[in-house]
């Protein structure tokens, strides 16, 4: 029988670390589709891994993309979403989905509470390690480094047409969404969301609220459309959008000073 809660050795996460401009660092929680061998995919058919339920197609290569442009470092995890979410917290289901998006996930139905930390030791909570250690590098530079968030989202969720082309994630802490927000309302071609097609103030913002918020850190939670940065021509083009709107942003040093955090969230067990 499989030991379920032992892992070989594995690259949980990647760093493309560049000689800093701003201090800022970009994460990408959901940059891959992989599973690891000894999960078997999970049960899951091999067609639906390269679908949004395993990954957010394109926002890897286009966080990859940013830090080149802006010369800032990125930390992706190199973990399908599947293995477990980084961006929830571990007693959330959805950490360990066994449905996603009605596709159904039969390795991960009934795990138990060992199964779950195993993968969260050897996965999720390295994952953070990367994004934390980067950060703290950052603070050579300033006292509260600031952290973006790159996810992608399906155009198409629920029998709606998403209308956004990108969205801006914030919940206490407005100070990069709202300028960037601002910079495309001269835009009319460009559709940005506030707080769409997700909410900055949902509980299911584990990164952001973990390593920014609760540390008074600017942040911002940034969401692409899948359709968009699906080919290498769509991720240049939005990449040089993103980074224009960002530039002016990060230039400004009065960004990078605390706010008082409230979250008090701290790494614990799973169960």
């Amino acid at each position: 029988m499989t030991d379920k809660t032992a892992y070989t050795a594995y690259q949980t996460h990647e760093l493309f670390e560049a000689e800093a401009q701003f201090p800022l660092l970009l994460a990408c929680d959901h940059a891959s589709a992989h599973i690891p061998a000894e999960l078997n995919n999970l049960g899951v058919a091999e067609a639906r891994l390269n679908e949004h339920i395993a990954w957010d197609i394109g926002a890897g290569a286009v966080a990859k993309e940013l830090g080149r442009l802006l010369r800032v470092p990125v930390v992706e995890a190199c973990h399908s979403r599947l293995v477990v979410d980084c961006n929830r917290n571990l007693d959330d289901p959805s950490a360990f989905p066994a449905v996603s998006d009605g596709v159904s996930v039969p390795g991960n139905a009934d795990l138990s509470a060992e199964e779950r930390q195993a993968r969260a030791n050897a996965f999720y909570w390295p994952y953070h390690h990367g994004v934390r250690d980067q950060l703290r590098k950052l603070e050579r530079m300033a006292a509260a480094p600031a952290l973006i968030g790159v996810h992608s989202f399906t155009p198409h969720m629920d029998g709606f047409n998403r209308p956004w082309h990108l969205g801006a994630l914030w919940d206490k802490d407005n100070r990069i969404a709202v300028p960037f927000i601002r910079h495309f309302e001269d835009c009319p071609d460009i559709v940005i969301g506030d707080n769409e097609p997700y909410s900055g103030r949902h509980p299911a913002d584990f990164t952001l609220d973990h390593h920014a918020e609760a540390e008074g850190l600017p942040h911002l939670g940034l969401e692409i459309r899948q359709d968009l940065i699906s080919n290498d021509e769509g991720v240049a083009r939005w990449s040089v959008v993103i980074a224009d709107a960002l530039r002016p942003i990060l230039a400004n040093p009065d960004l990078y000073t605390l706010r008082a955090g409230d979250m008090g969230i701290t790494e614990g067990a799973t169960s």
